[in-house]
């Protein structure tokens, strides 16, 4: 398996990251503990989750599949979507119990799709405050943000890290064959992160399913294109054995795409991608947990 350094961090990860939400989809939790100890053992070292994903029973599934031995194998990452200090204390403490761990190495805030979040936590009484003071306790080991809304609220996050003195170690965003056409995170924010050495956690390669039914690249290309940019780790979601197979494939054939394939690549998906229409993500609200729940941003209740 093939590692890349986490930002400014020095750790070592995984190019390939196993994503929290669809380990979790199987009925079954067996199912779901037999897929991330697959995916460890078969040289996956990043793992994805979140507190609110599947109302907890990703981190509870996962938690359990850490057990025997295996926590110490992986680098651990969960996001959280309270906007106070004191919902983002809740709901890590909450997310430390189901995953059975006392530090989870690295802790983001979830969902930052509204321009109003990044002064919302980094604002007195705001979640920053919870996660600094976690970080000091021994609780988490590094701090960072997540959205797939709009490239400006990410920059708008970097710089409001930057004014408060709060350095982030790493930022997760959308990077796929078809993001270069429309709102692009590749063109407006990838720059920066590499700039300022925050680690790159790139996630939706394929668009929410949506570039498989178009057909325009194979699933490997999908794969192959984010870890062909600067990013730290590619993080996908795997519900069934047979795709986390085929993400592994990708991930230990992977070669840097060439500029001339690039370019063929982003000529077959531009029409394709112009209006953002299949990354839904961006224009609509269908993939936007914290607007369907608003209260996941202000309480800890499920």
């Amino acid at each position: 398996m093939p590692t890349r350094t986490l930002g400014r961090t020095g750790v070592k990860v995984s190019l390939l990251g196993l994503g929290g939400y669809h380990m979790a989809v199987p009925k079954g939790e067996q199912e779901s503990i037999r897929l991330v100890r697959f995916a460890i053992d078969h040289g996956v070292t990043f793992l994805d989750n979140c507190w609110d994903y599947h109302d907890g029973r990703s981190e509870e599934r996962m938690g359990k599949a850490l057990q025997d031995g295996y926590r110490g194998k992986v680098f651990l990452m969960t996001k959280l979507d309270g906007r106070t200090r004191a919902t983002a204390e809740a709901q890590l403490e909450q997310s430390l119990r189901r995953l059975r761990t006392d530090v989870i190495d690295l802790v983001q805030m979830h969902e930052i799709i509204r321009m109003g979040d990044p002064e919302q936590i980094y604002g007195p009484g705001g979640a920053m405050e919870a996660l600094v003071a976690a970080k000091k306790a021994g609780k988490i080991r590094f701090i960072g943000f997540t959205g797939h809304k709009d490239p400006d609220i990410h920059l708008a996050m970097l710089k409001m890290a930057e004014r408060q003195g709060v350095p982030l170690d790493t930022v997760q965003m959308p990077l796929n064959v078809l993001d270069p056409h429309y709102r692009s995170f590749e063109k407006a924010v990838l720059p920066v992160l590499t700039q300022q050495g925050i680690g790159v956690l790139g996630m939706k390669p394929f668009a929410g399913g949506e570039i498989a039914k178009a057909g325009v690249v194979s699933p490997i290309t999908c794969l192959h294109y984010p870890m062909s940019l600067p990013t730290s780790v590619v993080i996908t979601g795997c519900d069934s054995l047979g795709v986390l197979k085929q993400a592994l494939k990708a991930a230990y054939t992977f070669q840097p795409l060439g500029s001339e394939r690039v370019s063929a690549i982003l000529a077959r998906t531009a029409e394709l991608g112009a209006r953002g229409e299949h990354e839904q993500f961006k224009t609509t609200e269908r993939f936007d947990g914290t607007t369907k729940n608003p209260h996941w941003l202000t309480t800890a209740n499920l």
